[in-house]
């Protein structure tokens, strides 16, 4: 059969080592040889031995949505196969985290990572009011972090005595050594009178990277899938 369809970029080659790589912009291949942790739901095509375990949603097993009380539950997978995650077409990255590093990662750009990794939920630091608090998970140890982002992300360069303000709905996540608080833009009065829109932001301070996604629309309201 003749078709675009069939094109070479589009096809799944031999994979050459266990682990994530990207398929291509919208998903990642991960050859399993042992197990994994995924977002639930984000499975979208698999070959081989694999067993798929939703994990409970105790302390640990879940990461909080950010401007939210929801859980982004996880799965965890099992086995000898490949598969392939994705999330409604978003855009999919890959951080290689070593040790020493660590990235900050708002639970619901989240699709997939190592179990050489650990992550701990964190309230950020000023923001604890905010909505009912901005949750993010850090990611520490050594291992790969399949991030998600709606569009192009937007990295921008945080050095000392240049902060960077990003808008609560629209940060994807950070690097380690930025120190987090809230920013208000707006007075009192203008705030009553209706406001911008704009009227409260995270502030990060130090030396590092910030990562924004070009929307501030909020996180749909729905649980695990």
């Amino acid at each position: 059969m003749h078709s675009d369809l069939f094109a070479a970029e589009n096809m799944v080659m031999p994979a050459t080592a266990p682990g994530m790589t990207l398929q291509n912009a919208k998903s990642i291949k991960y050859v399993v040889q042992g197990e994994c942790y995924a977002r639930q739901g984000a499975m979208v095509a698999f070959r081989g031995n694999l067993q798929f375990e939703k994990l409970g949603q105790g302390v640990g097993k879940f990461l909080k949505r950010a401007m939210t009380g929801e859980g982004l539950a996880l799965m965890t997978v099992k086995g000898q196969g490949d598969v392939w995650f994705a999330h409604e077409a978003a855009n999919c990255f890959i951080a290689d985290i070593t040790p020493g590093q660590s990235l900050t990662i708002n639970g619901r750009n989240v699709l997939c990572f190592d179990p050489t990794l650990s992550y701990e939920i964190k309230v950020v630091k000023g923001a604890g009011m905010t909505g009912g608090g901005i949750f993010n998970s850090v990611f520490t140890g050594h291992g790969k972090l399949g991030v998600i982002c709606e569009g192009n992300p937007i990295v921008i360069p945080v050095a000392p005595g240049a902060p960077v303000f990003v808008d609560t709905d629209a940060v994807v996540g950070w690097t380690n050594d930025l120190h987090t608080s809230l920013h208000r833009s707006q007075s009192l009065g203008s705030m009553l009178r209706g406001g911008s829109g704009e009227a409260v932001q995270l502030k990060l301070e130090g030396q590092g990277h910030v990562i924004v996604r070009p929307s501030e629309a909020k996180p749909e309201r729905t649980g695990g899938h």
